[in-house]
């Protein structure tokens, strides 16, 4: 009994909170033409279907072109694109629960999350700034405290805002306000998380940056493609316009534009060397020496193949093997991404996460499976080409104290001894 009266002052029975968590309302997301006048005017003689097929091309190419330019202006400039990104991410997301949950009445909703939003961010840039950066922490006083007590101050910082919910909670909306608490802190971990990576893929090189994006483009397009002119097939009920043709299709596309890619960026620079921050200049470099990576080399071809390709030998850098695994994880593992937040649109009856690019939906419509493919390039990345770093390890030792640096110093000596390698450089 004291259940249910406090169920009734709290304005809703379960049943009444099940039915609003999912017919409680759709978001209030337009459903009106978003396509610009000009493009209307210019098509408005074709049917929908090419008039959605033209406009979902002109904006592809515009993005593609826009995506060029940011690649151009380096490493700063796809920094700050990526955290824009994962704002405007954010803020749809929220906007939809806020929409869907009618939470127009709760106290200090949407303030919070932001709140937790920048919390989280300080987070993970501020352990990114102190490995990246650490010479230059290490330079300034009031840097070199904040990385020292970073995570204390995270921390903080996040317990204010966990207090700051429980004081805000109202006995009238005591259910809806966990409901949101718990939409904030999962889109938190779906979009900061994984902004945060691709961050971390970008200082690994360029390369690890660019060719996996351009892998989830090739594949959305190719798929879209190969569907729209020879899709018969259903291939999912989440997506009813996704096609078998389309998904193999995109397959095959997207492995062979993911080699080409690669051994095209493979020979410069500027995409396969790690960036790093210059301590003199202020400024990012990419220059070194290539890896064993992007260094061509010359492979034996299989028996069996051989006479369907008349070559018994191929050159070609080792990155365009490690750019198979990345492409066809893009084509048969990252559309299950897009697959994910269709379900999520159709749970909340909504068409697209927002109306912010034409034809194509939010930027989350867009980012979706970019997401997922950030995670896998972490990953592969961690587990299969990176190393220990001799320049930050290098760093790390400088900022020991004299008697530290001299244990390290001898341990190491001595080590070098035992393995004949102090000894045969003396004698040379």
């Amino acid at each position: 009994q004291e259940s249910e009266s406090e169920n009734k002052l709290d304005g809703e029975t379960a049943s009444d909170s099940e039915s609003k968590s999912e017919f409680g309302g759709t978001p209030q997301v337009p459903t009106s033409d978003d396509t610009p006048e000009v493009l209307n005017r210019a098509l408005s003689n074709l049917s929908s279907r090419w008039k959605n097929w033209w406009v979902r091309g002109i904006l592809t190419l515009a993005m593609i072109t826009f995506f060029f330019i940011i690649i151009y202006l380096g490493p700063l400039v796809l920094m700050t694109i990526v955290m824009c990104v994962q704002i405007k991410c954010f803020h749809e997301i929220i906007t939809i629960g806020y929409n869907v949950y009618h939470s127009y009445d709760l106290p200090w909703f949407r303030t919070l999350s932001w709140y937790f939003l920048l919390c989280v961010n300080y987070f993970f840039y501020g352990e990114t700034a102190t490995d990246y950066f650490f010479t230059l922490v290490q330079r300034e006083e009031p840097l070199r405290i904040l990385s020292k007590y970073h995570r204390f101050i995270s921390f903080a910082l996040y317990l204010t805002g966990f207090c700051m919910f429980v004081l805000s909670l109202v006995k009238k909306h005591y259910r809806l306000q966990f409901y949101m608490f718990g939409w904030t802190h999962v889109t938190l971990l779906i979009v900061v998380t994984q902004s945060h990576l691709i961050i971390h893929n970008l200082f690994e090189g360029m390369i690890w940056f660019i060719v996996p994006i351009s892998c989830v483009i090739c594949n959305d397009i190719m798929a879209y493609m190969f569907g729209f002119f020879f899709g018969r097939t259903p291939l999912i009920k989440l997506s009813p316009k996704k096609t078998w043709e389309g998904f193999i299709g995109g397959f095959f596309a997207t492995v062979l534009f993911g080699l080409l890619l690669s051994y095209v960026m493979s020979g410069y620079r500027c995409f396969t060397c790690p960036v790093e921050f210059n301590n003199d200049t202020n400024s990012f470099t990419v220059d070194c020496k290539p890896s064993e990576l992007f260094q061509l080399q010359e492979y034996n071809i299989p028996v069996v193949l051989q006479s369907v390709v008349g070559w018994k030998t191929v050159r070609m850098y080792p990155f365009q093997i490690h750019s198979i695994a990345l492409s066809t994880f893009a084509s048969l593992i990252g559309p299950f991404g897009g697959f994910f937040a269709s379900g999520f649109k159709r749970a909340f009856k909504i068409k697209d996460f927002a109306n912010t690019i034409p034809g194509h939906g939010g930027i989350m419509d867009r980012f979706d499976c970019q997401y997922l493919m950030a995670t896998f390039v972490n990953v592969y990345i961690a587990s299969f080409i990176r190393g220990p770093n001799p320049s930050k390890l290098i760093q790390q030792f400088l900022t020991l104290r004299p008697d530290q640096q001299l244990h390290i110093f001898n341990t190491l000596k001595a080590h070098l001894v035992d393995k004949g390698v102090l000894g045969g450089l003396e004698d040379a």
